[in-house]
């Protein structure tokens, strides 16, 4: 009467209740591939259909980015400065 318990890990998994084997966990990792997915499909087609819209998409986010750092630059300097004007 020798009773034991089989355990098979595979790799990759945190087990039968582990987050990326069922239930919401994977259902939200699906819905991120598809949005990514659908993200990439989009900006192919915007590049291929009309590459001068796209340029200027590309120009619309940096000029963005540099307004953002801009204000972080100028913010930093502002608390530097010990908050005065």
């Amino acid at each position: 009467m020798n009773e034991g318990v089989n355990v098979t890990l595979t790799a990759g998994k945190h087990g039968p209740d582990g987050p990326w084997t069922h239930g919401r966990a994977a259902v939200a990792v699906n819905a991120k591939k598809i949005a990514l997915y659908a993200l990439v499909v989009f900006v192919l087609y915007v590049i291929i259909t009309d590459p001068a819209k796209a340029a200027g998409y590309v120009q619309i986010g940096f000029e963005g980015i540099s307004d953002a750092a801009r204000a972080i630059g100028d913010f930093m300097t502002w608390a530097a400065n010990g908050g005065k004007n």
